[in-house]
């Protein structure tokens, strides 16, 4: 009863493990982000482990997916702490951003970062390059738990992001970091694990 109890748990909660994130910012970074008035995020790029079962094409599908998950996950995090007060800039609707986006030929054609603020009439934008690995099954981590008591990682998310300033034509702000999470994570999880934890740092947030 007492491991079903601690898995129904770890399931529901998701344990995240971090390591030190890489962070870097420039000295006009907080007055540049501060007078943004809009902001777009951008469709993050994603890349996931080769898998002998998932042919290309059905791998190229998955990457579309997840870049729409993480896109999503990432526009609601974001949208609630405007509603608190934590973010100033406005956030342009992310539908908004890709139906400019595609019209404008992404992502077949590629847009330089000064191409993307014209082409999405933003001051600022919020790039991102997740890295997805599964190390371990579900099954697998559950019989180590349940065995040893760790609880393994299955789900591995190395993170890119980064703020670019439309008007001066730069990167001010870029975080690297790499997440795990453990039985029953999800993207919507590690996103609220990973810009909870980058948001400490984040010149949009005010903490």
């Amino acid at each position: 009863m007492k491991i079903v109890k601690t898995l129904a748990f770890i399931v529901i909660s998701g344990i995240l493990l971090s390591s030190c994130a890489k962070i870097f910012y420039t000295p006009d970074a907080y007055n540049l982000a501060r007078s943004h008035n809009t902001i777009a995020i951008l469709p993050p790029t994603i890349s996931i482990a080769a898998n002998k079962k998932i042919d290309a094409e059905a791998m190229k599908e998955q990457q579309k997916t997840e870049s729409v998950n993480f896109q999503k996950e990432m526009y609601s995090w974001m949208l609630k702490r405007k509603m608190q007060g934590k973010i100033t800039p406005e956030i342009q609707d992310i539908e908004t951003t890709n139906a400019k986006l595609i019209n404008a030929g992404y992502p077949e054609k590629m847009f330089t970062s000064e191409e993307l603020c014209k082409i999405l009439g933003v001051d600022g934008t919020l790039g991102s390059n997740y890295s997805l690995s599964k190390p371990m099954s579900q099954g697998a981590a559950i019989a180590l738990g349940v065995l040893f008591g760790a609880w393994g990682a299955t789900n591995e998310v190395t993170v890119a992001l980064d703020i670019k300033d439309c008007a001066n034509k730069k990167l001010i702000w870029n975080y690297d970091h790499k997440f795990s999470g453990s039985i029953g994570s999800s993207p919507a999880r590690l996103v609220d694990g990973l810009m909870r934890h980058a948001s400490k740092k984040m010149p949009y947030v005010i903490n």
